[in-house]
């Protein structure tokens, strides 16, 4: 694989660090810098949202016909680390990466024509339906009934683990119609409205005190037929593409290097019991470089990934192995963040958000007052979007074919 860079993706990278120098604020900055949580709160990435659709890149993964920008894996590759480097936030990735690609490969005309620009535009907020009390890593086993009654769905269950569902209008479910097939062909996927009697968001709070996730209860709710997207019965084909899209569809490593750049930063400015700075612990600097070159190596296997999607191969099980690897080295490195401010990362405040006027003041360093949290959120990467398990299993069966 050729990594070095042709003329057109230089170009392309300058262009892409001038935008971000110029319209990149430097609240928007600190919303995520100051955000221990997985996602930023939406008042943060609805306002970087609003720039980037301004700009045409909003919707950059998309196909060009439905409003994506036709960059080259390469350039997708570039982009995603400058905005990395530049530390930006990432606009409504449910909506964006998740549904939107859904809509475009197998939306009806009239699905696209309705969702899609208001996607693009951020009028409408999605989160995800799947998870349910009692099938999480077992995404088969959904219990969660949709019944066909004139020409609407009545949904009855439960989901959980349903990240802002407290700021979404639209959910995207994967329901049981069928319980007399086998149990992945008895799975339909619809888009159902929030803001609808029978719809009830009930919060959950993480061990950090941060409101991310939700249970969502149905009860009676409804949806009309025509939100169904794929025939009855084909929700696993669809949600299988959507996975495959989430675990691929994003670059890691980029993100993961600039954690660890700043790890080496803090390093140099904070002291060890005898007064002289981390960089002068051995067995720190050592477990620092080991993430490092595992990031590297992390980031090579992307681009492997790239190379072959630009040379028309799918994405496939691949993206498994990177979804299991950069969810246990962001562990570590959250670890070894942890370790590093000490007593400063103990810090547990209740008020949020921290990147507010009126958060309080830190103990020491912001990146402190914020570790911890980010600590205990992090013992979630393991799990969301496939757990290790699951990751695992794929990879036995379909990489090593055991």
């Amino acid at each position: 694989m050729d990594m070095n860079l042709s003329a057109d993706d230089i170009a392309f990278r300058d262009e892409v660090r001038a935008f971000l120098d110029e319209n990149l604020t430097q609240a928007l900055r600190t919303g995520l810098a100051r955000t221990p949580g997985v996602f930023v709160e939406p008042d943060i990435s609805l306002a970087w949202h609003k720039i980037l659709y301004e700009k045409g890149w909003i919707t950059h993964g998309w196909p060009v016909e439905d409003g994506g920008t036709d960059w080259t894996p390469m350039q997708t590759y570039l982009y995603e680390k400058e905005v990395a480097l530049a530390g930006a936030p990432k606009p409504a990735p449910i909506s964006l990466q998740l549904i939107g690609p859904v809509l475009c490969k197998y939306g009806t005309p009239e699905q696209k024509e309705r969702f899609l620009p208001r996607i693009r535009s951020g009028e409408d907020f999605w989160c995800q339906g799947y998870s349910e009390p009692g099938s999480g890593s077992d995404l088969a086993s959904l219990s969660m009934r949709a019944t066909l009654e004139n020409g609407k769905y009545v949904l009855n269950g439960s989901k959980i683990w349903t990240t802002h569902a407290q700021h979404a209008n639209w959910i995207f479910c994967l329901v049981r119609t069928d319980t007399e097939v086998k149990k992945q062909a008895g799975i339909t996927f619809l888009l159902v409205p929030m803001d609808q009697p029978g719809v009830k968001v009930t919060p959950i709070l993480s061990m950090s005190g941060d409101h991310e996730v939700n249970q969502v209860f149905f009860d009676n709710a409804e949806t009309l037929v025509e939100n169904r997207v794929g025939a009855e019965g084909q929700g696993w084909e669809v949600a299988t593409f959507l996975l495959q899209n989430e675990r691929g569809g994003s670059c890691f490593a980029p993100k993961l290097l600039v954690n660890i750049a700043k790890l080496e930063e803090y390093a140099k400015n904070h002291l060890t019991a005898d007064g002289s700075p981390m960089t002068n612990d051995t067995d720190f600097m050592s477990r620092l470089a080991n993430l490092k070159l595992r990031a590297h190596a992390l980031e090579y296997t992307e681009l492997r990934i790239q190379a072959n999607i630009a040379n028309g191969r799918p994405a496939g099980p691949q993206t498994s192995l990177t979804k299991l690897i950069s969810s246990n080295l962001a562990q570590d490195i959250q670890t070894l963040h942890n370790e590093l401010f000490a007593y400063e990362g103990l810090q547990l405040p209740s008020e949020r958000p921290l990147y507010n006027d009126n958060a309080p003041d830190p103990i020491g360093d912001h990146a402190g007052q914020t570790s911890l949290a980010a600590y205990l959120n992090g013992r979630a990467s393991t799990i969301y979007g496939g757990s290790d398990q699951v990751q695992k299993n794929i990879i036995a069966k379909r990489i090593l074919q055991l």
